[in-house]
């Protein structure tokens, strides 16, 4: 008889659960469509390979799955940093699906306070409405949807910014 430990089951029933994209499109979150389809893509992932690898290992499966779903998405999308109209740096986000979603992926065993100044960060410098934050690193998928208020960068001058 096979024993399954308490993360095992869950993360079966959550596959389970979440398996159709169309169960967790929420129209109350703006771009829910590309969001779910990238969040049941990285689920798939985490099922298949489990935690454990490096980063680059899961942005390259999710490039498969963004690919085979017909998400379009960007790969290292570099992002100017504007400050009094001035360039001051660039920023490069994981991905940007559908030209309207940041995806910054991680591989950590916990996430902290760091990781979603990091992924808010992307959203504000290029001033982009919904990211994701998702980590592949812990025994179970950890995802955040993630929503900019402040479109800072418009006030700074970045001419690619209407």
């Amino acid at each position: 008889m096979m024993s399954y430990d308490f993360y095992t089951l869950l993360q079966e029933y959550l596959t389970f659960a979440f398996f159709n994209v169309n169960t967790m499109i929420d129209e109350k979150y703006k771009y829910s469509t590309s969001t779910s389809k990238i969040i049941g893509g990285a689920m798939q992932i985490h099922n298949a390979l489990g935690n454990g690898f490096q980063e680059v290992i899961y942005q390259r499966a999710l490039e498969i799955e963004m690919t085979d779903n017909k998400i379009s998405y960007s790969r290292e999308f570099e992002m100017p940093v504007y400050y009094k109209n001035r360039q001051i740096g660039t920023r490069r986000v994981d991905f940007l699906g559908e030209g309207e979603v940041s995806v910054e992926l991680k591989a950590i065993i916990k996430m902290g306070d760091v990781h979603l100044a990091q992924a808010i960060n992307y959203l504000e410098a290029y001033d982009l409405e919904v990211g994701l934050l998702i980590n592949f690193g812990a025994k179970s998928l950890v995802f955040k949807r993630l929503v900019n208020k402040k479109f800072k960068q418009k006030n700074q001058g970045n001419p690619k910014i209407n």
